[in-house]
């Protein structure tokens, strides 16, 4: 789900995995499961309620703030069942000390039931759904612990948010398999009713040996032997996967349809800092914590070296400002390779995030994103676009005007390649010749054909 990321002692993010890597399915891809054998003593996976109660109070007092945002992910966080979490709720008001409470909960969807759904609603949790799309794009990696498919109970899941009133967006992953089919994902998950999208590359690593560690999948400066996963998206296929939606989105869907990656785009050729943590000059305010208590830098970085300590030892506040975890965020900057620093579109994706840098740049420097080729040519792409929703937004108008826009242009170009006997492009029965092929205003005809259905939505102003 989208994480508003900060870095600042009083403004962080942290990730919380109260039953660790623990799942009920045996997702292909998944980094996370392997971290089991960080904790080979371990007989029960989940959070201590003093470990529990002791996170819930420390990380509502770190945040001098209205609001505070929690969230709850895995592993599979319903393994805990209803109870825990009413138990977790309990706990958060009795140190809410007049804040507002938000949750977020990222789940795999296979056991939700209406009792579930009856905790989400009351509480208003925000659910983030993980789904990669149709059946086969979707069962091709997301399968159960027996190696079967897990569509229909996602979709069941899915299905029992809906009745309930329950708000949701959805996570899918791009992958090998789903990445060539851009539109059949985007399309069926707006016709399943996801408002709010998030597409997540999959890029894994896959070492030669296990490490000491008892891992598989291994962080961007290991030394040793390894190879891309397969199941890892091909940079060209995640940059081509990401062009094809906009390209619908951009002419259908603007202020109807969130799609995280388009409305972080935005805020960043508007000059506003990244809300999303992998496009920002520097990370390091987005952290994770284990059912133990344990600390980590980043979700993408639960291995020992980066393991900043315990909040039954520490507090999470020191934790979170530690000269440890500056360096480690500040590093994303810092080790940014020329190539980079000097790229066109530096402002937009400041290198992404640095679990994907593990190439070497064209002239042999170390820490090029393993994704760079995919952004280059979805930032290319999308930049006259961007451009017109920035001033638009500059003006004070709605970005969504954008679509009026792209229908002149394509109306246009349509008219340019179109011979004198040829069908009309504003869609009409006659040739062109007799049809906007005669002397009138192009502008006229591009009002009178433009779809109603596309028009802009007054007051849209391109963000949530």
């Amino acid at each position: 789900m989208r994480r508003e990321v900060i870095m600042s002692s009083t403004n962080f993010h942290v990730l919380a995995k109260p039953i660790g890597p623990i799942c009920n399915l045996d997702c292909k891809y998944c980094f996370y499961l392997e971290k089991e054998s960080l904790y080979p003593q371990v007989s029960k996976w989940a959070m201590r309620e003093e470990v529990l109660d002791r996170y819930i109070r420390q990380y509502i007092e770190a945040h001098d703030t209205p609001v505070v945002n929690f969230a709850w992910q895995g592993g599979e966080p319903t393994l805990l069942g209803v109870d825990y979490f009413r138990k977790l709720v309990q706990i958060q008001k009795k140190y809410a000390n007049g804040k507002q409470i938000q949750n977020a909960f990222q789940t795999n969807g296979v056991v939700l039931n209406d009792e579930w759904a009856a905790l989400f609603k009351e509480n208003n949790f925000l659910i983030g759904l993980s789904i990669d799309g149709p059946r086969a794009l979707h069962d091709a990696y997301r399968v159960d612990k027996g190696g079967q498919p897990t569509f229909d109970k996602v979709m069941r899941g899915l299905e029992t948010l809906k009745r309930n009133g329950v708000e949701f967006n959805t996570l899918t992953t791009v992958h090998r398999a789903n990445g060539d089919h851009p539109l059949a994902v985007y399309r069926f998950l707006k016709e399943h009713g996801s408002g709010f999208i998030q597409f997540i590359p999959i890029v894994e690593r896959i070492a030669h040996e296990v490490t000491a560690e008892g891992l598989q999948l291994i962080k961007p400066d290991f030394a040793g032997e390894a190879r891309v996963a397969p199941w890892s998206v091909v940079p060209n296929q995640f940059g081509r996967f990401l062009c094809a939606i906009f390209d619908e989105w951009v002419r259908r869907d603007v202020g109807r349809t969130y799609v995280q990656i388009f409305d972080v785009s935005l805020e960043m050729w508007t000059g506003m800092e990244a809300s999303l943590c992998v496009f920002r000059r520097q990370c390091g305010a987005a952290l994770a914590i284990e059912h133990c208590g344990d600390v980590y830098s980043c979700d993408h970085f639960v291995y020992p070296q980066n393991r900043l300590g315990n909040i039954m030892e520490s507090p999470l506040e020191s934790l979170v400002s530690s000269a440890q975890q500056r360096r480690f965020g500040e590093e994303k900057r810092s080790l940014l390779p020329r190539y980079c620093r000097e790229c066109d579109v530096r402002f937009a994706c400041n290198g992404e995030c640095p679990k994907h840098r593990f190439l070497r740049t064209p002239d042999g420097e170390p820490g090029l994103n393993y994704l760079c080729a995919g952004y280059k040519m979805f930032f290319g792409h999308i930049d006259p676009y961007m451009r017109f929703m920035a001033s638009e937004l500059a003006a004070g108008r709605a970005p969504a005007n954008v679509m009026r826009w792209v229908a002149a242009r394509d109306m246009r170009a349509a008219f340019a390649k179109a011979g004198r006997n040829d069908p009309c492009p504003c869609g009409g029965e006659r040739k062109f010749k007799y049809c906007c092929g005669t002397p009138r205003s192009l502008e006229g005809t591009i009002s009178e054909v433009w779809p109603r259905a596309f028009r802009p939505q007054a007051g849209y102003s391109g963000h949530d």
